[in-house]
């Protein structure tokens, strides 16, 4: 059996050459049957964890696995070693992925239903090659339209390990008024018309349990 330090560096360096996040299952098959347990690669991952609490860096654990990263409140620091700003977001596609997250999964009809108005190919075309949805599934129903659910980029992207993880409803939308005010200012080319969302009544964002819809062979939505 390996020391934990050594253990500790393996599974650092690994981490810090891997282009993805690794898995528990990942990080173990690194080593030989006797050189480590997997609760000696538990405790491995524990104690870096502690070790990053001073660094500029964390092991964080996300829906992929394990991946060290920059620390939340150093981006404004960071972010000045790229020149490309990040993408800025309409709305309308923010309020789309927030009702397939929150109420997956739901096909385009279901969302155009509750926010009163056309959903844009583009949106859906921009999370499908973004990642951060998928096909699911199609609803049996006259034309079985596609059933959308999130993926596991869509939770490492946003730095979670589980759709449990997503803010409070509440927060989201707080988020939603200001963020259409910067891109406004920012020009009309990023700017989504304001739409009037209709009464319902209840939350469509609620986590409720949603039908079951039959699916395809094969396919069962992400969770």
């Amino acid at each position: 059996m390996l020391d934990l330090s050594r253990i500790k560096q393996i599974v650092e360096a690994a981490l810090l050459c891997a282009e993805k996040p690794l898995t528990a299952d990942e990080l173990h098959q690194l080593f030989a049957a006797d050189d480590c347990d997997k609760a000696t690669l538990r405790d491995a991952l524990d104690a870096l964890e502690r070790d990053c609490e001073s660094r500029g860096i964390e092991l964080h654990r996300v829906a992929s696995g394990y991946r060290f990263q920059v620390r939340q409140d150093l981006s404004p620091w960071i972010s000045r070693l790229w020149e490309d700003k990040p993408p800025r977001y309409t709305r309308a596609l923010l309020e789309t992925l927030s009702l397939i997250a929150y109420k997956q999964p739901v096909t385009r009809g279901d969302i155009e239903q509750v926010r009163g108005v056309t959903v844009s190919p583009n949106i859906i075309r921009t999370l499908l090659e973004r990642d951060w949805i998928r096909v699911v599934g199609f609803r049996e129903v006259p034309g079985r339209p596609a059933l959308f659910g999130t993926t596991k980029g869509f939770l490492d992207y946003f730095n979670l390990s589980s759709l449990d993880q997503l803010p409070p409803l509440a927060e989201v939308k707080a988020l939603l008024e200001p963020l259409e005010a910067d891109l406004l200012e920012a020009g009309p080319e990023f700017a989504a018309p304001r739409v009037e969302m209709p009464p319902i009544e209840s939350d469509p964002f609620e986590a409720a349990e949603p039908e079951s819809p039959a699916l395809e062979a094969g396919a069962e939505p992400h969770s």
